[in-house]
Formats: C-alpha cells, structure tokens, sequence
C-alpha cells in the first residue's frame, strides 16, 4: 500500500533527474559548439593573411631564384676534386613559426636521410628543426639561428647567417644547404644545394682555367654562400607561408565539418528533451 504510493513521486523524480541530465548534456554541446566556431573564426582569418602574404613571398622568390640560378651555374663546373672525403656541413633553412603542416618536419627527415649517407656536422636556422635534431644528434651541432623568417627575409640577414657560418661553422670543404623548394601554392618539397668553400673552389679545375691577377676565390665563395642562403630563405618562406594557408584552410573545413555534427546532435538532444517533457506532461493529464 505504501510502494504503491511512494511509486508515481519515484516516477516523477526520474523523469526529472533525466531531464536535468539531459539539459546538462545540452548545455555542454552547446559550450563545444560555441568554442568550435570561435576557432573556425581565427583559423579562417588566418587563411586570409597567409593568402595575403603568399603574394609577397612568391614575388620576391622570383627575384631570388634568378641569383640562385647563377650560384647553381658556378657550382656545376666547380666540382671537388680530392682523393679524401670532403668534410660537409649541413645547413637547415626552415624558421620558428608554427601552424604551418609539416614544413620543418621535412627538413629535420631530410637532413637525417643525408647525414646517414655522409655525415657531417650541422648548423640550423629556426627553432623547430633545432628542436626536432637536438634529440637525435646533439653533438652535431656547430651554430644555430632563430628570429629568421618572420618577414620576407633580405639579403642583409643571408650576409649575417654566412658570416657567422664562415667565423664559427669548423672547418668544411663543402656546404649542403637542406631547404624547402616551392612547387605550387599547394605543394612544396625539400631539396639540398651544393656550395664549396674558398680553398676547394681555387683547386677546382673548372676555376683555374681563368687567368686572375688576384685571388678572388675567397670573396666569390663568401658571396656565393650568402647567394646561396638567401635564395633558399625566400623559397622557404614561400614554401611556408603555402603550407600554412593550406594547414589554415583544413582546419577551418575540419571546424566546419565539427561543427555540423555537434548542430545535428544538439538538435537530436533538444529534440528528445521535448519529447519527453511531452510524454510526462501527457502521462499526468491522463493520471488525472
């Protein structure tokens, strides 16, 4: 007699307990929601300055590639020619930036795929392949860069990074510079350039088939390095500035995509809250 009494007030204090978690539930889609389009919101802003910034980047690496095309002739006839393995340094070219895809993971694979084949020592501009090379190969490192690439990126700063490579950088007969090469707005790949040092490039039988009064072989290897650096900077800051507006625009369409499925789910829960609130204000009416 007495269950039978407490039983419509048990039922009564379920569908209300149901109720609140479902209103609970509500309330946490909709904070996921709120915060999903909020993101959607900055990487689509962000998109839009990467677009805008991709036009200054590919203009000025047009520019660039037309030094680069020249260092590359000089080097193509200026091959080392010694008995004993030369001694490389490898030069990473990426920069700090993050939110950019894969774009300095690249060049970390790339510089481990040729230090297997030939070891040699390391110097990196930006903190990202820094970071990602410190832990496989410490001891390498022979000088490193940051605050590079934040801007369209000038001869004067490729001079400041080949100075410092040619007072601090060890010895080296020869200079592998492991950058990224810009293919298209959406695609980049990482590629090595090939540049000599002084004493290499006066031994170098292609070089000493020209009558000089003086030796100019240490000026055009400084200036042909720099050359060299200053061209892979700006091709890498294309390439990055690409990989970040694609990055951006995947985000935003994964936002987006989110964003639909947390809609249909909050619909579904509303859409069974009000059900149920009819079922129990229809289950008192015929109680009564």
């Amino acid at each position: 007699m007495f269950a039978r009494s407490v039983r419509p007030a048990l039922n009564v204090a379920r569908a209300a307990q149901q109720q609140s978690q479902g209103m609970a539930t509500l309330r946490e889609i909709e904070q996921r929601l709120k915060s999903v389009r909020n993101i959607e919101k900055i990487t689509k802003s962000m998109k839009v300055v990467a677009s805008t910034k991709l036009t200054r980047a590919e203009k000025a690496m047009r520019e660039a590639k037309k030094y680069g095309a020249a260092n590359n002739e000089l080097f193509k006839h200026t091959e080392i020619e010694s008995e004993e393995a030369p001694k490389i340094l490898y030069v990473g070219i990426s920069s700090d930036g993050g939110l950019c895809g894969g774009i300095h993971s690249s060049i970390s694979r790339a510089i481990k795929k040729e230090m297997a084949a030939n070891p040699g020592t390391l110097a990196v501009v930006g903190d990202k392949p820094k970071s990602q090379l410190a832990r496989a190969m410490p001891q390498a490192f022979k000088v490193t860069f940051n605050s590079v690439g934040k801007d369209v990126p000038t001869f004067a700063e490729a001079s400041a990074i080949a100075d410092e490579i040619v007072k601090n950088g060890g010895e080296w007969d020869e200079i592998k510079i492991v950058s990224n090469k810009y293919l298209s707005a959406i695609s980049y790949e990482s590629g090595v350039t090939s540049v000599i040092s002084a004493k290499a490039l006066a031994a170098a039988a292609g070089f000493q088939s020209y009558e000089m009064e003086e030796d100019v072989s240490k000026d055009l290897a400084e200036f042909a390095l720099a050359n060299a650096i200053y061209t892979a900077l700006v091709e890498g800051h294309a390439a990055e500035i690409s990989a970040r507006r694609t990055a951006m625009e995947n985000a935003s369409n994964n936002a987006n995509d989110m964003m639909a499925s947390l809609q249909l789910q909050y619909n579904r829960g509303r859409q069974a809250v009000i059900t149920n609130e009819l079922i129990d204000i229809i289950t008192g009416a015929s109680a009564l």
